[in-house]
């Protein structure tokens, strides 16, 4: 049996599409019972928070790791190593953009997407060190695990890496409200929902655009914005407060039952100018919730034939789409059923024994197993 710490850290906090994929990879993971796991937590204020949030079959690391101090040190040096906290483990699992060295362990980093490469601008300080951080650790031997095989051949051009070093093992998806019977807006006036940060990268104020150039051909129609503040609030309140129909535009925050959210909803606007995953729309198709995205980054992948694509940043085209689904009975029905028959592709136990098999895979590479 091989001992594997991952890094536990997105378990806590609003849960975002990272988090979500590493509580349910953690979980998953527990479920198998073929794995001796370790979680470790990249944070000194909310570790007993970490502790708190580790599942059954997942064992607790032997204290706090202050991120900002080992982050500096790591971009310099291969030290401190992770088995000061996790004691002799056979693999490391980076979960979320981040490995720590290791004095004998073999090492896996899960990269989610390339924004912090992409588009700098639309990052956070921390993320823009991810590059160097995963730069190095891949000098080192480390492995690289990734959802999408979008994302797995930007990694590959970028880092200059073979692509037998990189695992292509998607997420599972878990439905937490199926609603084939709920019709649009249940309990409500109907409304258009989008899920996500307010950043830059989820461009938020598009949907709002979108929403405003249609919202006349729709008199009943809302628009409802779900997702915890980030660092595009000033874009997204400018874009809001120049719409004709602003008084129809509702922010909800971070909504920690999404599922309640998606299951009264006409349709989902996921209007990303970038992804390297995209749980949102799966999820609506969980949910019987018809899709509009854009065509960026993984999401054509992702999706599939189960959404209704537009080009990332054009807004007319956004609205049209909404506009078409909104008004056409047989497309929307023919978008949830698709979509039904698209997330039943992403399972989480499929996901776990992936992830298992490739974490041998990995400690055979290094002469572990």
């Amino acid at each position: 049996m091989l001992t594997v710490a991952l890094d536990a850290t997105p378990l806590v906090g609003d849960r975002t599409g990272i988090g979500v994929a590493v509580s349910g990879m953690v979980r998953s993971l527990a479920s198998l019972g073929e794995l001796d796991l370790v979680g470790y937590g990249l944070t000194a204020a909310g570790w007993r928070r970490v502790r708190a949030a580790l599942p059954a079959g997942v064992r607790p690391s032997r204290g706090p790791m202050p991120a900002g101090v080992l982050l500096s040190a790591w971009s310099r040096f291969s030290f401190p190593a992770i088995e000061i906290w996790t004691g002799p483990v056979d693999v490391v699992h980076g979960t979320n953009f981040v490995v720590p060295p290791a004095r004998r362990a073999s090492r896996i980093v899960s990269v989610w997407d390339l924004t912090s490469v992409r588009y700098p601008e639309m990052c956070t300080a921390t993320a823009r060190r991810y590059p160097e951080l995963v730069r190095k650790a891949l000098e080192q031997g480390a492995w690289v695990h990734t959802g999408s095989h979008f994302v797995a051949e930007e990694i590959a051009s970028e880092f200059s890496l073979e692509r037998d070093r990189i695992l292509v093992i998607p997420p599972g998806v878990t439905a937490t409200v199926r609603a084939a019977d709920a019709g649009p807006g249940r309990g409500s006036r109907p409304y258009i929902l989008t899920i996500g940060t307010v950043e830059p990268r989820k461009d938020v104020p598009g949907v709002v655009k979108a929403f405003d150039a249609i919202a006349a051909e729709h008199p009943d129609l809302e628009l409802w914005i779900a997702g915890p503040e980030g660092w595009g609030e000033q874009q997204l309140s400018e874009a809001v407060s120049v719409a004709t129909h602003r008084d129809r535009i509702r922010r909800l925050g971070w909504v920690p039952d999404a599922g309640a959210v998606l299951a009264g909803a006409a349709l989902l606007a996921y209007p990303s100018l970038y992804e390297g995953f995209g749980f949102p729309p799966l999820e609506a198709m969980a949910a019987g919730v018809p899709v509009v995205a854009t065509a960026a980054g993984s999401l054509p992948e992702v999706t599939g034939e189960a959404a209704l694509l537009v080009p990332p940043g054009d807004t007319d085209a956004l609205g049209a789409a909404m506009s078409k689904v909104l008004g056409d009975s047989g497309l929307r029905d023919s978008l949830v059923e698709r979509g039904r028959a698209r997330v039943a592709t992403f399972s989480w136990k499929t996901s776990a024994r992936r992830l298992s098999e490739g974490y041998q895979r990995v400690a055979a590479a290094w002469g572990i197993a």
